[in-house]
């Protein structure tokens, strides 16, 4: 299995598992502190689109011309929209959990990872200067992962 099919494979499964959460009634929190989370998130994800641009949106995830984006969100996420969905879904099964959320919600995180190193390297053969950005920036927990 090629990369770019390997990373679109990762994106159907996301999104499945985001499609799952919503017909299980599990992906929106209620607790107003996890409704804070998930609207943070929701902030992260906006920010992090602008701060990105139009120029790429494709369910592939490979590399997009107009250079590297080091800047806004990306100084210390490298993937502040994965990041972004991870927290909202996750902040919707805090509350209440359940095997079947649980798994959904597993699903989602395995595809978004899968779409991340699939990512870096993509980033990694384009941009020779992503390995210095690694070294500042996280995956999905600043400072920490």
């Amino acid at each position: 299995m090629t990369r770019k099919n390997l990373s679109l494979l990762a994106f159907v499964l996301a999104v499945a598992g985001l499609v799952a959460l919503v017909v299980l009634r599990h992906l929106f929190a209620t607790h107003p502190a996890l409704l804070a989370v998930q609207g943070l998130a929701v902030l992260l994800m906006i920010w992090a689109r602008v701060t990105f641009g139009l120029r790429s949106f494709h369910a592939a995830a490979n590399t997009s011309e107009g250079g590297l984006v080091t800047h806004g969100p990306y100084r210390v996420w490298r993937h502040p929209i994965y990041a972004s969905i991870l927290y909202f879904v996750w902040a919707g099964q805090v509350e209440s959990p359940t095997v079947p959320a649980l798994l959904a919600a597993a699903v989602v995180t395995a595809g978004l990872v899968v779409r991340m190193l699939l990512e870096e390297s993509f980033l990694r053969q384009t941009y020779p200067e992503y390995e210095e950005s690694m070294r500042h920036a996280k995956r999905v927990i600043p400072f920490v992962v």
